[in-house]
């Protein structure tokens, strides 16, 4: 089912300085880009709907927001009016997939749950492709999903709830988050959960191409990862491969969750480099997504941190990191557990959050002279 909503009209954009950070790492002598949060962004909704944790977000080529969120996740509480019988008069779970203007009105909004496929009650990580199809981790299912704009299903790459191994073509592993390159139409799987590998895919008919591990090695699903120690050699196998992106330039930039790393490829798989970014990060890691800024040399990295609650920004040439926005908190601009981010060809920051269940947008303010 779809739904179109008239929006609300545009707001105006009203920056809470108070709430957001941005602040230059000690020593650091690159200018870093400036944000201030948009507090009317999105608009409300017309209806009674409520996320459950929003684990994607994408950016399409009219500068669109997708986003998708695990309505299972809401307490009963958020959703009264849905519980049998009522609770409440508000509220119910969102569509599973919406479609918002630049503005934040709702433009369509799908459900999935009725469709000839497998939707997962967590849908994990979204990309927008070149052509405007939208990829989707079913990460419970061991799928990625390819759906045209209008919500038919293109393409389904791995098998139904079957897994088998980082080194198996057709089968993925809990897959986490998609990157398609527009020049190729070649599918980059960060996969993710359960396997420990990037595999690439022929983004029309789903043909394996080829995979790899950390530092561009076999993967091995046997690896003992071991205490984590800050201090210890880093890990020679992905821990959590939960995010990727790709630059103009043909790099690849794999978010090492748990490993708490940003490792850099060539296409053909070949590693480039690697950062680790706030080393003694434990639970769940430090590296849950990545994305690049919007300059033509794509000059940084934004490298989302879900438990740390903040972007780190790294500036690319170097991977040494220069700053960071945001801090922990439930107030606007703030993050508890943000999880998934995109970035439009204006430099404005879209992120999600699993624990306070929401988006947020972080307007770029520019890059400062040094």
């Amino acid at each position: 089912m779809r739904f179109g909503r008239r929006g609300y009209g545009v707001g105006a954009l009203v920056a809470v300085l108070a709430a957001v950070s941005c602040s230059p790492a000690p020593g650091a002598t690159s200018a870093i880009p400036s944000f201030e949060v948009d507090r009317n962004w999105p608009q409300p909704f017309a209806e009674n709907w409520v996320f459950g944790s929003v684990t994607g977000v994408a950016v399409d080529s009219r500068g669109h927001i997708w986003v998708t969120h695990a309505p299972s996740t809401a307490s009963n509480a958020a959703l009264g009016a849905a519980q049998d019988p009522p609770i409440s008069t508000c509220c119910v779970p969102a569509p599973d997939i919406i479609e918002f203007d630049r503005d934040g009105n709702v433009v369509q909004a799908w459900d999935m749950s009725n469709g000839d496929w497998a939707w997962p009650d967590v849908p994990h990580g979204l990309f927008v492709d070149h052509d405007d199809n939208l990829w989707v981790g079913s990460r419970p299912h061991n799928q990625v999903l390819k759906f045209d704009r209008d919500g038919e299903l293109l393409l389904t790459i791995g098998e139904l709830d079957e897994m088998g191994g980082s080194n198996d073509p057709d089968r993925l592993g809990r897959p986490a988050d998609v990157w398609v390159d527009p020049d190729t139409n070649e599918a980059f799987i960060a996969d993710g959960y359960g396997n420990r590998r990037i595999v690439v895919y022929d983004g029309e008919t789903g043909e394996y191409l080829r995979h790899w591990g950390a530092y561009g090695e076999t993967p091995d699903d046997e690896y003992e990862y071991g205490s984590r120690d800050a201090d210890a050699a880093p890990a020679r196998q992905f821990g959590t491969v939960h995010g990727l992106t790709g630059s103009r330039d043909g790099m690849i930039y794999v978010a090492d969750r748990r490993n708490n790393r940003v490792q850099v490829f060539r296409q053909d798989g070949e590693f480039v480099d690697e950062k680790i970014v706030a080393a003694g990060t434990l639970a769940s890691g430090s590296a849950f997504d990545v994305a690049l800024s919007a300059d033509p040399d794509q000059e940084f990295l934004y490298l989302m941190d879900g438990t740390n609650h903040k972007i780190w920004i790294l500036r690319r040439a170097d991977l040494e990191v220069v700053g960071d926005l945001g801090r922990g908190g439930f107030q606007v601009g703030q993050f508890i557990r943000p999880h998934n981010m995109d970035a439009d060809d204006e430099g404005h920051i879209y992120t999600s959050e699993a624990e306070t269940m929401r988006v947020q947008r972080f307007l770029f303010q520019g890059t400062p002279t040094p």
